[in-house]
């Protein structure tokens, strides 16, 4: 298996990306002591991973704290327009997961409006405008079934009892419609721990203008009440998922919930919402190869209840997960 850096992946890495799945801000000395080595150990691999932009925690307020409507857009484009039109995409900061799809010529991707007046700015003038744009569908977010910040459930790098050691996260207790809108005073601190999660006590309290223990008790807090998310980005390859796809699927409206709800308890699926459009069932899944895609479209996918028709997008590239992009090196 070829990784996008030339670097050497091994067993204890890999148990450091699935322990900051479990807990992004997981001090080192905990995660050291559930695997059995130092504290330098954990932190020198973590580091080596960061520095190889294998790597990186990042903090995500769930979209009815911060945002104001999420849409899922399926860009069509001209051969060779895709790349471009992803990468600026990627640049905005109200986007996550720009995906290239079907064999490149296709840019999916979340949005997440700040204001409702965002929300509709975002899809009557932001979009890209180019001739090499072909086609736009945008499907509104109604409901998510499972999803970001939730743990990828096909990592094995830990075993049952040192996960438990490290979880359970204390950022699932919240009804995302209890959750109150973002203060304004929050925007520094959730800027900087959207470009990394794991920015140390001072730092945060330099960019914010409070003291440390100040930043320490608000961060807790809004992880308690569900508002504060973090999340180990990482390359799915270097964990041997190498194969993922997004499913856009058509249930009729009796059955969508309990097509989403099943859906949702499949161990291959990181997202999974029902959404408007001429397709109301979206999810994203992770598999080791394409005869494993193959044998969940076939097992678990079409056993769905009420799923009519099920449509499969390969996805060729992440350009942007859920972080800001970093300027390059």
């Amino acid at each position: 298996m070829s990784y996008p850096e030339s670097v050497d992946i091994d067993d204890l890495d890999r148990q450091v990306i699935h322990a900051l799945q479990l807990d992004g801000r997981a001090p080192f000395n905990r995660i050291a002591e559930v695997l059995g080595v130092s504290d330098q150990t954990v932190a020198r691999r973590y580091r080596r991973l960061r520095s190889a932009d294998l790597l990186r925690v990042v903090a995500v307020p769930p979209a009815g704290y911060l945002a104001h409507g999420r849409w899922l857009l399926r860009l069509r484009c001209a051969p060779g327009a895709a790349p471009p039109v992803a990468e600026a995409l990627a640049r905005r900061t109200d986007t996550a997961w720009v995906q290239l799809v079907s064999g490149g010529t296709e840019v999916q991707c979340i949005t997440r409006a700040a204001t409702p007046d965002d929300a509709e700015r975002l899809l009557l003038d932001k979009l890209p405008r180019t001739s090499r744009v072909v086609d736009v569908a945008a499907h509104s977010v109604l409901h998510v079934f499972y999803g970001s910040p939730s743990p990828i459930r096909l990592l094995d790098a830990l075993t049952r009892e040192q996960a438990a050691a490290l979880g359970p996260q204390p950022e699932f207790a919240a009804d995302p419609s209890d959750i109150p809108q973002c203060s304004p005073d929050d925007r520094p601190l959730l800027d900087v721990l959207a470009r990394d999660g794991r920015t140390a006590l001072p730092d945060l309290a330099a960019a914010t203008g409070w003291s440390a223990s100040t930043v320490r008790r608000r961060v807790d807090h809004l992880r308690s009440l569900g508002a504060l998310h973090f999340y180990a980005e990482f390359d799915p390859r270097l964990v041997g998922l190498g194969h993922g796809a997004r499913l856009w699927m058509t249930a009729a409206p009796a059955d969508l919930d309990a097509a989403g709800r099943a859906l949702a308890s499949h161990p291959e699926v990181v997202f999974a919402a029902a959404t408007t459009g001429a397709t109301n069932l979206a999810a994203s899944v992770l598999c080791r190869d394409a005869h494993d895609l193959y044998r969940y479209l076939t097992d678990r996918a079409a056993a769905l209840p009420g799923v009519a028709r099920i449509e499969t997008t390969p996805i060729i590239r992440d350009v942007k997960r859920l972080g800001r992009v970093l300027p390059r090196a």
